[in-house]
């Protein structure tokens, strides 16, 4: 029998369920595939989800494995990539906190068309395919409501990518460093929480490209020390970031 509490807050129990803590459900709740849907419409998609811990280097998924999962990056990093006939491995996208992925690849009932790494030691929701698709077919409104909130993803996506394209690359790396503080202003120490290969990938640009932002940071009072960051004031690299400089540098 259900306790009082539940029936005051009808996301307890999903909260319960699947093991995740309210500021991890809050996460969940705000990714662009679960975003606006009610309890009663999330609790039977998230049906047999778990918040699990991984390991650094823990492979997830490899390409060509059927789909019978997705992801939610709770705390860390997960890497996508591709073999690609000589061996070599391509990244293909990197995810933090709070970003969905493999989602679409289940509801097109398709194998992975990559694989997935953790690369660093990571919290994640699993969530199952077999019950999310399973409650989709049950439900047109649950399913048009999935589907907008696709169609929203993948409008964010494009603009990402926009946004990638268009902001200069030392304002890129300044607002990647931003997401890492934990301050509004003042002074910040940070660790770099990637390889710096893997950095530039997540930034879309060069690793030769990345090491030159870095140089040209110090001015704004940002010095490196190997996997470290000293950010001398965080509202001075927020001001770089809001600049207008035009087209890429």
């Amino acid at each position: 029998m259900p306790d009082a509490s539940e029936s005051t807050d009808p996301w307890l129990p999903i909260a319960r369920r699947s093991g995740l803590s309210p500021a991890e459900l809050g996460l969940v709740r705000r990714t662009p595939v679960f975003e606006s849907l009610a309890p009663a419409a999330l609790a039977p998609l998230l049906e047999g989800a778990i918040a699990k811990p991984f390991p650094r280097h823990a492979v997830l998924f490899l390409q060509g494995e059927p789909a019978t999962r997705f992801f939610i990056v709770l705390e860390g990093w997960v890497r996508l990539y591709r073999q690609t006939p000589d061996g070599h491995e391509v990244t293909i996208a990197v995810f933090g906190r709070g970003e969905s992925f493999a989602e679409a690849v289940v509801l097109q009932t398709m194998p992975f068309p990559v694989s997935a790494q953790t690369v660093a030691d990571s919290r994640l929701l699993v969530i199952p395919a077999e019950g999310f698709l399973r409650h989709l077919r049950g439900s047109t409104e649950l399913c048009f409501k999935v589907m907008a909130a696709m169609a929203r993803r993948l409008q964010t996506l494009v603009l990402q990518l926009e946004n990638v394209a268009s902001r200069p690359t030392v304002q890129r790396l300044a607002q990647f460093l931003l997401r890492l503080c934990d301050r509004p202003a003042g002074p910040c120490r940070v660790e770099l929480p990637l390889d710096k290969n893997l950095i530039a990938a997540r930034l879309g640009m060069q690793p030769e490209t990345l090491s030159r932002c870095l140089a040209k940071l110090r001015s704004a009072g940002v010095e490196s020390v190997g996997h470290h960051l000293h950010i001398a004031d965080v509202a001075r690299l927020r001001a770089l970031v809001a600049q207008d400089e035009g087209a890429p540098s």
